[in-house]
């Protein structure tokens, strides 16, 4: 996306310093990329290969890191109703015997294409039908704080 950026403001007129400031990069990387632009065109948008330790993780247990945390827990019969990076560890780790840090985990997902939803809690009738008829009479506890009686039921 920064790349694509650069490239845009370039074919706008912007110099290889206003970019940069714009952007948070170096001049010298702004212009490094307006060259590669021009030298290989649309290619020149894509990360190259880049040398370095190969994959700790062969692609099998990469496929099953992927397949089990797009499975339910449910379905695998455990107790809880979404994966945490914790949890999803703890699984591939007593069950699929593969030892790997939440945080590799993470960056398989995220390669993927595989977002964390935000973790939402709800109280009341949406989690628990019966929510009314444990609660008792809740103007008991809003008597003091209003002064008054303060009809909730409705």
């Amino acid at each position: 996306m920064q790349r694509a950026q650069i490239i845009w403001r370039a074919s706008c007129g912007g110099s290889a310093s206003a970019i940069a400031a714009r952007v948070g990069l170096d001049g010298e990387t702004v212009r490094k990329r307006i060259r590669r632009f021009n030298a290989e065109g649309l290619d020149a948008l894509k990360d190259r290969h880049r040398s370095g330790r190969p994959p700790t993780y062969p692609p099998e247990q990469t496929a099953t890191v992927i397949g089990i945390a797009l499975t339910k827990p449910q379905a695998l019969g455990l107790p809880f109703a979404a994966w945490t990076l914790d949890r999803l560890a703890a699984y591939l780790h007593e069950q699929k015997g593969i030892a790997m840090q939440r945080s590799r985990i993470d960056e398989i997902l995220l390669h993927e294409g595989l977002r964390w939803r935000k973790h939402e809690t709800w109280f009341g009738e949406r989690v628990d039908p019966a929510f009314a008829e444990k609660g008792g009479d809740r103007n008991a506890l809003y008597q003091a704080t209003c002064g008054q009686l303060c009809d909730l039921s409705g």
